[in-house]
C-alpha cells in the first residue's frame, strides 16, 4: 500500500497547470509542520493546517499563496528537500504531482495515493471553550523555557498559579526531587496547574504568543505577529481550582 506514496524524479511532461512560487515564510511554516506530522494534506485555498498523529497538536496559519487544489504529500521533509535543490523554484500543480522547475532544472514530485493513509485535521478549527487562564508568553521567556527543559532533560512544562502569580516551570511532575527552572509571566487570583509535555511545546515556532488555557485540558497559542496558532492538549494530571 505504501508503494502509492513513493516519489520519483522525472522529466516534466508538458501538462498545463497553475504556476506558483512559495514564499520563504510559507516554506518556514511547512518545515515546522513536518515536525508535527511527517505527512500533509495541502487543501485548496490559503489555509495551511496540520495535526499530530495522536491528535494532541493542531496547527493553523493563513499564507499569502492560494493553492489551486487539494493534494496529499506523504513525506513532507522529502518534498521540502526536493524544493531546496532549485533556485527560486516555480511549482505547477497538475493532476498527478507537482512539477518543479527553475532556469536549469526540472522535476516532478508525485502526490501520495490518498490522504486516508495518514492523520489529517478536521475541516474546521477547534471551538475553544471559555478561557480560565490568559497571559502573554514573550519570545524570550518561551525560548529560555524550552532551552531549559531540553538542557535539563525534563519531560514537562507546567504553567501554574498560586492565587498571586503565574509562573511557567519546567519539571518532572512524577519526581518530587527533580530539577526545575521557572519564570514569572504575570499575576493571577486563581489556583491552577496546567501541564504540557515538553515534546509538544518543542514543536511550536519561536515567537511571542497570546496563551489561553482551559480547565477542559485544552490550550490555545496565538502568535502575535501573524495568524499562526496552535491548539495543544493538556495532560490529564492538570488541575484547576479557580
Amino acid at each position: 500500500m505504501l508503494l502509492l506514496c513513493y516519489t520519483y524524479m522525472i522529466i516534466i511532461i508538458n501538462v498545463k497547470g497553475i504556476n506558483m512560487k512559495l514564499s520563504e515564510n510559507t516554506v518556514g511554516f511547512l518545515k515546522n509542520y513536518a515536525n508535527i506530522n511527517q505527512s500533509l494534506e495541502f487543501r485548496e485555498g490559503k489555509l495551511l493546517r496540520t495535526v499530530s498523529p495522536l491528535n494532541t497538536i493542531l496547527a493553523s496559519v493563513e499564507i499569502d499563496e492560494d493553492f489551486p487544489k487539494t493534494f496529499p504529500i506523504y513525506e513532507l521533509n522529502r518534498f521540502l528537500g526536493t524544493l531546496s535543490l532549485f533556485n527560486d523554484p516555480e511549482l505547477d500543480f497538475t493532476d498527478n504531482g507537482v512539477s518543479i522547475k527553475d532556469s536549469n532544472h526540472e522535476a516532478t514530485y508525485r502526490y501520495c495515493g490518498s490522504s486516508s493513509m495518514f492523520q489529517t485535521p478536521p475541516e474546521k478549527d477547534i471551538s475553544f471553550p471559555e478561557a480560565d487562564v490568559e497571559f502573554e508568553l514573550s519570545q524570550d521567556v518561551f525560548k529560555k523555557t524550552i532551552n531549559a527543559a531540553n538542557t535539563l532533560g525534563l519531560p514537562e512544562v507546567v504553567i501554574e498559579g498560586d492565587g498571586n502569580e503565574t509562573r511557567i516551570v519546567v519539571s518532572d511532575t512524577g519526581n518530587t526531587s527533580s530539577d526545575n527552572f521557572s519564570t514569572g509571566v504575570g499575576s493571577t487570583d486563581k489556583t491552577f496547574r496546567m501541564i504540557f509535555k515538553t515534546e509538544n511545546l518543542n514543536k511550536l515556532m519561536e515567537g511571542t504568543y497570546e496563551v489561553k488555557l482551559s480547565s477542559k485540558r485544552i490550550s490555545h497559542f496565538k502568535r502575535t505577529t501573524d495568524s499562526l496558532q496552535y491548539w495543544i492538549a493538556l495532560e490529564q494530571n492538570s488541575t484547576y481550582e479557580g
